[in-house]
């Protein structure tokens, strides 16, 4: 048996002259969930269709538990959807909406019943099972789709955007909930997603897309900090960029011309001297001193801006004609005009070679 649940396969879909997923390859494991990430347009929402059998691939292949099902309909797929809308019907009670997925499948009423009240137990609505949908709250009605989509225990479970009709703390709570849920049933599911903290929170790992292809696949942890192009970096979180010249590499460590300052940041495979590349790291991890106290990796700029967030000051430093974003949790302040050193820690640096 194949470690991987889903596997999409050099997969294109065109839509007239646009193309919407330009030869995706993605393969996602027996019970973890991959969070498919990227901004609108981007072909997240393609991909989870070529998945489901809404769309066909006009060229590559899905395969689902091993099985070739490129032209195999939605229904024969045993998958399970939950939709951004909840997508509930109106005049249908709880106990009702859960079974419908089961009546099609000609369930015995016996048996349907049973089922329906595991699934209601697994999101703890079984009291909630004589409500109609107008009767629940938001986060109520998404639980509901999700028992339904869970009643009839696919092999996957797929979700599209869950969360988007939710207020923050609503969406905050369910994400949690979806995530429990997934990891004690150990279902495969895929999860559509634009927003980065959410994808971030839920994910075994992260697919970030970008004008129909996939850009990088990794753990939160890597995606986040180790960023593959200058668009997951900028996608995920707060990130400065410098651009910078490789004056050279020595013992994994590679020496960056900035200007006539030098930075040394971890050296990364296909990087040579003379090379035009971007030094990234995340605004947190930069470290502000007063100019005096420059210590070895650093910079020294000027702060243009200073803002008050509560439990953190967030600046903005001219270093070289480069704005250089910083966030600390210091209790020092700065002033704008003041000259500062910004300290650049080696293990928190990056080299991206696109510019």
């Amino acid at each position: 048996m194949s470690d991987w649940m889903i596997e999409l396969e050099d997969v294109t879909k065109r839509y007239g002259d646009v193309v919407a997923n330009d030869h995706v390859t993605l393969r996602i494991r027996r019970g973890e969930l991959m969070t498919l990430l990227g901004p609108s347009g981007c072909g997240k929402t393609t991909a989870l269709r070529c998945i489901t059998g809404q769309n066909t691939p006009d060229e590559g292949r899905v395969r689902i538990d091993g099985k070739d099902v490129t032209d195999v309909p939605t229904h024969r797929r045993e998958l399970g959807m939950v939709f951004q809308n909840f997508a509930l019907f109106p005049h249908m009670t709880v106990f009702g909406n859960v079974e419908f997925p089961l009546m099609i499948r000609r369930v015995d009423k016996a048996r349907r019943r049973e089922m329906v009240m595991e699934a209601l137990k697994l999101i703890r609505l079984e009291k909630y099972a004589d409500h109609y949908p107008r009767q629940l709250s938001g986060g109520q009605q998404q639980r509901v789709g999700l028992a339904r989509a869970l009643v009839y225990r696919p092999k996957v479970l797929l979700l599209d955007e869950p969360l988007s009709n939710l207020d923050a703390k609503l969406r905050e709570e369910m994400r949690f909930e979806i995530r429990d849920l997934q990891q004690r049933l150990g279902i495969t599911a895929v999860y559509v997603t634009h927003d980065q903290e959410e994808a971030l929170a839920l994910s075994d790992r992260v697919a970030v897309m970008n004008r129909g292809r996939v850009q990088q696949v990794g753990t939160p942890a890597e995606i986040y900090t180790q960023p593959a192009t200058k668009f997951v970096a900028d996608f995920i979180g707060l990130s400065d960029f410098i651009a910078a010249k490789v004056a050279t590499i020595e013992e994994g460590r590679a020496i960056l011309a900035i200007g006539p300052e030098r930075l040394s940041a971890p050296a990364i495979e296909g990087l040579h001297e003379g090379q035009d590349v971007l030094l990234f790291i995340r605004p947190a991890d930069v470290q502000i001193r007063p100019a005096a106290e420059r210590q070895e990796n650093s910079l020294v700029g000027t702060i243009t801006k200073g803002t008050y967030l509560g439990d953190k000051y967030d600046y903005r430093v001219d270093v070289e004609g480069t704005e250089v974003r910083v966030q600390t949790h210091g209790a020092e302040r700065f002033d704008v005009g003041q000259p500062v050193a910004l300290h650049f820690p080696f293990a928190r640096c990056s080299i991206i070679l696109e510019t």
